[in-house]
C-alpha cells in the first residue's frame, strides 16, 4: 500500500480506471518468501572421528574439513549405533532402528533370504524431501539393495542395482551398491537399466566431484530444476578399504612416517590375536597385519576425500549458494586400525562408533561452535528435515528425536544416550545391545551360546577404553544396566524379550 501514496493522483485514478489498484496493492503487500535452504550431505565411509585433524587425534592433514568446523557446528558425540555400513544407511534413510526397517546386516546375496534391503514401502528422508518440493539427488554408494544369489555362482554378490520405482524419489543417481575399486569405479546412472553400467577410470572421489560440481552448476538445467531448491547425498566410498587405491600424492604427507608416529592411540595393539572378543562373530581379529600395511593409505584416503570436498564446497562459494546451503559431514562408522587389536568396525569402541558430524549453515549456524550433543543415526532425518521446514509428509512413528532446536538456538532436552546394536543377518533378537551415554559405554552381549558378558567404560577417566570396569561400581552399573533395558523396552526391540527370559 504504501507505494501506491508515491503515485501522483492522475496516474492513481487511471490505475482506478484501468482496474489496477488491486493488482498494485496485491504487488506492493506480497512479500518474498524466504528461500528454501539447499542441503549437501557428505558422508565418506569408514571415516573415524579421530582422523579429522582439528580434533588433534589422529595426526591427519584435513584442512577442508577443518575449516568447515570454524565457519559452522562440530558435534563430538555423533554415535554411529550399529557400525556397518548397510544398518547405518538403513537408519540415516528410514529415521527407523534396523528391526524396524529390515536391514539387519550388510546387503549381499546371503541376506537376500532375509529381505534385508530398503523397504520401498518405508517413507524415507528423500521421499519427505520431494514431497516438499525438494530436487533430491544421490552420489556415489548406496548398499542398501540385497541382491539375489546367481545360479551356479557360489561368490557373494555385493554390488546391487537398485531399480528407479525403488529410489524413493531420488531424482538425479549417480550410484551402484557396494563396489570396491575405487580407482575403476562403475555407476548407474539416472534411466540406466541394469546392464548399462557407466565405467571410469579415475579415483571415484575426484570423478564424483566432478559429478557434484557440476550438479551444483547446473548447466542447462541438466541435473535438476533451477526453480527448486535441491537436496544432494554424497556417499564417497574411501576410505574404505581396499585401502591401497589411493593416488599417490596423497600419500607423500604420511611415506615417511613410522608406525609409532601414525598410531598414536594408546589402546593400538599389533601383536595379539584379541581372542578375549573370540565369541563376537563382528569382531574383526587377527588383522592387524593390515594397520601396519596401510595406515599411510587409510590417513592419505582421508587426505584425499578432504581435497575433494573442498572443491565442491568452493564451488557452492563460486556459485553463491554457500550462504543457504546446509552442509553436513559425517559417516557411517569408523575404522579400528589396531586398536584393540583389531581392524574395521562392527564393535562397541569408540575407534568404530564414534564419527564425525559437522553442519554448516551460515544464516542460522554460528561459526565456530563446538558441542557434545549426542546424536544418533536415526535422529539425523527429523533433525535435517525440521531445519529445512521439511515437515509435509514425515512419518510420525520414527525412532529418532528432532534435534534442530538443539543445534539451532541450544534449546530442548539433550538425549541421555545412544544405543549400540550388534545383530546377526536375519535375526532381529540375535546379537548384542549397549549404551554410550556422556560419560560411559555399556554393553551387554549374548553369544551364540546364550552366555552373557558385559563391557562398562568410563570415557571421561579412560578415553581409551582399556580397562573394563564391571564389578567396580555396583550402583552405577545396576543404573546403566535399567536404562540399557528401559530403553531397548522403549524402543521395542526383541532382543530384550529374549533377555529377560535367559535371565529368569
Amino acid at each position: 500500500m504504501n507505494y501506491l501514496f508515491k503515485y501522483p493522483a492522475g496516474i492513481f485514478v487511471l490505475m482506478l480506471f484501468l482496474g489496477c489498484v488491486s493488482t498494485a496493492q496485491k504487488v506492493a503487500q506480497e512479500q518474498p518468501e524466504q528461500e528454501k535452504p539447499n542441503l549437501l550431505f557428505i558422508f565418506p565411509d569408514q571415516l573415524r572421528n579421530a582422523a579429522i585433524g582439528i580434533n588433534n587425534q589422529d595426526p591427519v592433514i584435513t584442512p577442508n574439513l577443518d575449516a568447515l568446523v570454524n565457519e559452522g557446528m562440530l558435534i563430538s558425540n555423533a554415535i554411529s549405533s550399529f557400525p556397518l555400513c548397510s544398518p547405518y544407511r538403513g537408519m540415516l534413510m528410514t529415521g527407523k532402528l534396523p528391526y524396524h526397517n529390515k536391514v539387519l546386516s550388510n546387503a549381499n546375496s546371503l541376506r537376500y533370504p532375509y529381505n534385508n534391503s530398503w523397504q520401498k514401502s518405508d517413507v524415507s528422508f528423500s521421499d519427505v524431501l520431494v514431497e516438499n518440493g525438494y530436487d533430491a539427488g544421490y552420489v556415489g554408494k548406496l548398499h542398501l539393495t540385497s541382491p539375489p544369489p546367481i545360479a551356479g555362482k557360489d561368490s557373494v554378490i555385493w554390488d546391487a542395482y537398485t531399480p528407479k520405482e525403488q529410489r524413493h524419489g531420488f531424482n538425479f543417481w549417480y550410484s551402484y551398491g557396494a563396489f570396491d575399486d575405487h580407482n575403476a569405479p562403475h555407476y548407474w546412472t539416472n534411466d540406466a537399466e541394469e546392464d548399462q553400467l557407466t565405467y571410469v577410470n579415475e579415483w571415484s572421489p575426484k570423478h564424483e566431484a566432478d559429478v557434484i560440481i557440476d550438479y551444483i552448476k547446473n548447466p542447462s538445467e541438466k541435473t535438476r530444476s533451477k526453480n527448486k531448491p535441491f537436496a544432494l547425498f554424497w556417499s564417497v566410498n574411501p576410505p574404505h578399504p581396499p585401502y591401497q587405491y589411493v593416488p599417490e600424492n596423497y600419500l607423500e604427507p604420511y611415506k615417511d612416517k613410522s608406525l609409532d608416529e601414525l598410531l598414536v592411540r594408546p589402546n593400538v595393539n599389533l601383536e595379539t590375536d584379541a581372542n578375549d572378543l573370540a565369541f563376537h562373530a563382528g569382531a574383526s581379529r587377527k588383522l592387524t597385519h593390515l594397520a601396519k600395511e596401510h595406515v599411510r593409505n587409510y590417513f592419505a584416503m582421508v587426505t584425499g576425500v578432504d581435497f575433494e570436498i573442498g572443491r565442491v564446497l568452493n564451488t557452492l562459494k563460486e556459485e553463491g549458494l554457500d550462504k543457504n546451503t546446509i552442509v553436513v559431514i559425517t559417516s557411517d562408522h569408523g575404522d579400528m586400525m589396531g586398536s584393540h587389536g583389531l581392524m574395521s568396525k562392527n564393535i562397541w569402541y569408540e575407534e568404530a562408533i564414534n564419527i564425525p558430524f559437522i553442519i554448516r549453515w551460515p544464516e542460522k549456524i554460528k561459526a565456530g561452535q563446538k558441542s557434545d550433543l549426542l546424536v544418533s543415526p536415526v535422529d539425523v532425518m527429523p533433525t535435517i528435515l525440521n531445519m529445512l521446514g521439511a515437515k509435509k509428509g514425515m512419518p510420525s512413528q520414527l525412532d529418532g528425536a528432532d534435534l534442530s532446536s538443539l543445534i539451532l538456538k541450544n534449546k530442548g532436552d539433550k538425549p541421555t544416550s545412544v544405543l549400540y546394536y550388534f545383530i546377526e543377518a536375519g535375526q532381529p533378537a540375535s546379537g548384542h545391545r549397549g549404551i554410550r551415554t556422556a560419560r560411559y559405554t555399556y554393553v551387554v552381549t549374548l553369544d551364540a551360546k546364550n552366555v552373557e558378558r558385559i563391557m562398562m567404560y568410563d570415557n571421561q577417566e579412560d578415553p581409551y577404553q582399556m580397562h573394563n570396569m564391571v564389578g567396580e561400581n555396583a550402583s552405577l552399573q545396576k543404573t546403566l544396566h535399567n536404562q540399557l533395558l528401559e530403553k531397548l523396552k522403549e524402543k521395542k526391540d526383541p532382543w530384550v524379550e529374549r533377555y529377560l527370559e535367559l535371565k529368569k
